[in-house]
């Protein structure tokens, strides 16, 4: 379980997705063939650059066991 007290922006999301990928004891080759997600992309979304899409996020999230929640700001 990843829980950030600091606001939510891609370089807490890209880490929290390291920290489950590591946790789970997969590579990140390993994420890209489960996500259907390009290596680049994967690498990119774990080092919080890039602009990737919407849904290869959510699919590498699912992958990982991990789910996006929206909440109102404080």
């Amino acid at each position: 379980y990843c829980d950030f007290d600091a606001q939510m922006d891609k370089k807490n999301l890209g880490s929290a997705i390291r920290q489950r990928r590591k946790m789970l004891k997969i590579n990140q080759r390993m994420v890209s063939d489960l996500s259907q997600v390009s290596i680049n992309t994967v690498t990119a979304i774990e080092n919080g650059v890039g602009n990737p899409r919407l849904d290869s996020v959510l699919a590498v999230a699912e992958t990982l066991g991990l789910q996006l929640d929206i909440k109102l700001k404080d």
